[in-house]
């Protein structure tokens, strides 16, 4: 969205630069400001879903515009120049105003066509995401849902994603939505590996057993709800790798090198995966799927949250069942 703007600079700018800042766009804005919030390039390029080369591209064409240097190059990453934050002081002016603004106008869309961005952790894009993708396409073949996975908290408020399906006991204030279910979380070992000859066929094993007489596949402490689950249970000299998220982990347990946590679901499509305990009660997780309150009228966006929303609760409701015993 291109909108011209004169901005209000400081009294430090110069004649050139408040005459090639009345042409930017907020497109231009936004890259200028997402640099400076990553501090890096390839930083704001996540977060503009777009190529490291992109966003180099298009500060260098700002940079020739205004014959001026927005950043510095230092050893703790990219730095506004005096010109650089008079731009990131305009652009977090602008970006509220167009932000509402959008959703305003995206609020009042009947349209069931159009792009859907949807935004969620790796485990639940690649374990249990694609299940209701599958069901909201045959429903609705004329939206095109868009996933984005980020380790960074997406905001719906700046319209970084229409929608956000998420693992957390707490959500925004500034979100509605609804809770899907929960995410239910045991220890789970790989069929065929030599750790497996000590456990007989069906049974379960306590926790402290299998914190005691096993190796384990850690987390690299995020202060993730099981980050700080693990780093009170496990005894360090059992933990034979770190992974920093549970399709990591689950990569490191397919190689046999040990025992990790990870959701019910996840063992859906991975039969190979064996439960060894019952569901760690300190573990569960709500799933919650949710919009901003501005985009809860829009069609795609409410079709989306009753469609997917109730084919994910319904694979959460039923993907016990694939834990119940060992096989």
């Amino acid at each position: 969205m291109h909108t011209k703007k004169n901005f209000n600079l400081t009294a430090s700018a110069t004649p050139r630069e408040e005459l090639a800042a009345s042409r930017l766009g907020w497109d231009d804005l936004r890259y200028v400001l997402a640099v400076a919030r990553a501090s890096s390039m390839s930083g704001a390029a996540r977060s503009l879903a777009v190529t490291h080369s992109t966003v180099l591209r298009r500060i260098e064409a700002i940079e020739a515009s205004l014959q001026v240097r927005l950043f510095e190059r230092l050893r703790n990453g990219y730095v506004c120049t005096d010109a650089g934050e008079t731009l990131r002081h305009a652009a977090e002016q602008c970006e509220p105003l167009i932000a509402a603004a959008e959703r305003q106008i995206m609020g009042g869309d009947t349209r069931l066509t159009g792009i859907l961005r949807v935004t969620t952790a790796h485990v639940v894009s690649i374990h249990l995401l694609p299940r209701a993708l599958a069901r909201f396409h045959a429903e609705h073949p004329a939206i095109e849902a868009e996933v984005r996975t980020t380790r960074e908290r997406v905001d719906l408020a700046r319209r970084e994603a229409d929608v956000a399906i998420r693992m957390s006991t707490q959500v925004p204030d500034t979100l509605v939505g609804r809770q899907l279910g929960q995410v239910r979380i045991r220890v789970y070992g790989w069929r065929g590996t030599p750790y497996m000859k000590k456990i007989s066929k069906g049974r379960l094993l306590p926790l402290s057993t299998l914190i005691t007489d096993f190796p384990w596949i850690g987390f690299d402490g995020q202060d993730r709800i099981y980050d700080r689950w693990l780093e009170a249970n496990l005894l360090p000299q059992n933990i034979v790798a770190r992974a920093d998220h549970f399709p990591s982990a689950l990569a490191l347990v397919r190689t046999g090198m040990g025992i990790a946590i990870l959701p019910e679901f996840v063992a859906l499509d991975v039969p190979q995966l064996l439960p060894l305990s019952e569901p760690v009660a300190a573990l569960e997780t709500p799933l919650w799927i949710l919009t901003h309150a501005d985009l809860r009228n829009t069609a795609r966006v409410r079709a989306f949250m009753q469609v997917a929303g109730n084919a994910l609760s319904d694979i959460l409701a039923h993907c016990g069942l694939a834990a119940s015993s060992v096989g």
